[in-house]
């Protein structure tokens, strides 16, 4: 070897190991949550998006040179929050309150395409026989009109138990279903889909009468039932099981629902993280776990905070709890990760947030994408990007020699429209479904 070459080589085997140690995150193995994350992009390419094929012919010739331009009017995967301080009407209150109003619906409104409306038995009924009925119908037919799709939660429940309910279960149980099925069937059109049953792994531990009903039945079989009322009074509704419980009862309930033909229509997991966010990795496996039974995943209540964390057990409610900038640039930062990773898993078909404001959030924390200001934060701005530019397709462009122009886009609902050279336009609107190769003709009118 050259002489002048050896004196540099040496230098560099001696002085690579120090630098080396000196700066390991250069040469460090990637985290598993870096690898989820790494390849969320290809996954979300190859699992949310479809090919879309745009014909233009002018009676049955091809169209060469037609401007297309296809745009995305709605997304297939459901973007969801709870809206529970949402308050329609035609004469809202003046003033103050008025503003946040319309500052909440206009917000709620401009991100979100599935609303989850609340059904709490002892809230919704505080009276036997006399149930909010109109205040829940006004709350569904604003989400209608906004091209939101309503969720009611939940049908059957351990908690919110109205003080009139009767204390043994042979009185509970038609009563039960009557509730059910009353309310499933008279929404029936307006809110076709239900959290049928909530956190019915642990109804057993809880002392009263709708935890001794799941006792008597068995998480299972309680399950089933709500199912199968629910079915019944609308067959074409969407049900759901809803837990916060992600063992392995949680898996047994599943496979017990399957294995006895009352399946759900998907597996609700819920993620409130008041005492510190999900490490990703938990997140991917939570998908992983329960994609395995074939049956679409709903994130419905996912709470990240912006300010302090909650000790390890829940305290009591305290109206000191404030949103701080250190916690809304964390709570933004995560967020955007953890949506990443779950609109990249194959299994999961929604996320709903959990609440979309601090003013009247669950347990007073600082858990919303507004301030109770109705102001947005940080984690707001990043979805409202992620949702509605990122994940969102508007393209344009011009037909070829055989009159076509192809693209893919996110599935979801589209508006197409094609301009000839001498300003003739054709239109359609479609749907581009999961798995689609969409082809759509457009014929130009008659010049």
């Amino acid at each position: 070897m050259r002489q002048d070459l050896l004196m540099p080589l040496l230098l560099v085997l001696v002085f690579l190991p120090i630098a080396c140690a000196d700066a390991p995150g250069k040469i460090a193995k990637a985290s598993t949550a870096d690898k989820i994350l790494a390849g969320a992009e290809r996954r979300i390419e190859q699992h949310r998006k479809g090919d879309i094929t745009v014909v233009v012919v002018d009676g049955n010739d091809p169209v060469v040179g037609a401007t297309v331009q296809v745009e995305q009017t709605s997304h297939e995967f459901l973007f969801g929050c709870n809206a529970y301080a949402l308050r329609p009407g035609s004469a809202p209150p003046a003033g103050e309150k008025s503003a946040l109003q319309q500052a909440y619906q206009q917000r709620f409104a401009a991100l979100f395409n599935y609303a989850t409306l609340p059904f709490y038995w002892g809230t919704y009924e505080p009276e036997r026989g006399k149930p909010q009925r109109e205040a829940l119908t006004a709350m569904a037919r604003w989400c209608a009109d906004h091209g939101i799709r309503p969720k009611g939660h939940p049908l059957v429940w351990h908690e919110v138990v109205p003080a009139w309910a009767p204390q043994t279960v042979a009185e509970l149980t038609p009563l039960l279903r009557a509730r059910v099925q009353s309310i499933v069937s008279g929404f029936a059109g307006l809110i076709d889909t239900w959290d049928v049953i909530n956190e019915s792994t642990v109804s057993p531990e809880v002392d009263n009468v709708v935890g001794h009903w799941v006792k008597e039945l068995g998480p299972v079989n309680a399950a089933g039932e709500a199912i199968s009322w629910a079915r019944k009074s609308n067959p074409r509704a969407m049900l759901i099981v809803n837990d916060f419980n992600t063992s392995p009862a949680y898996e047994a309930q599943i496979r017990g629902l399957i294995d006895a033909k009352r399946a759900p229509d998907a597996i609700g997991i819920q993620s409130h993280m008041h005492w510190g966010e999900w490490p990703l990795e938990r997140a991917w496996e939570v998908c992983e776990t329960f994609g395995r039974f074939g049956i679409p995943i709903h994130f419905t209540e996912t709470t990240v905070l912006s300010g302090r964390l909650r000790s390890p057990k829940w305290e009591p409610k305290s109206g000191d709890w404030p949103s701080t900038m250190s916690g809304e640039r964390r709570q933004a930062a995560y967020v955007e990760r953890f949506y990443r990773v779950l609109f990249s898993h194959p299994a999961v078909a929604a996320i709903t947030w959990w609440d979309f404001s601090d003013r009247e959030a669950w347990q007073g924390a600082p858990a919303g994408l507004l301030r109770a200001d109705m102001s947005p934060k940080p984690a707001y701005e990043r979805l409202l990007r992620l949702v509605k530019t990122k994940w969102w397709t508007q393209v344009k462009g011009r037909t070829g020699p055989d009159g076509e122009m192809h693209c893919r886009g996110f599935y979801g609902r589209y508006r197409i429209t094609a301009t000839a050279r001498d300003g003739r336009k054709g239109r359609a609107e479609v749907r581009l479904f999961k798995a689609d190769r969409r082809r759509v003709t457009l014929r130009l009118p008659p010049s």
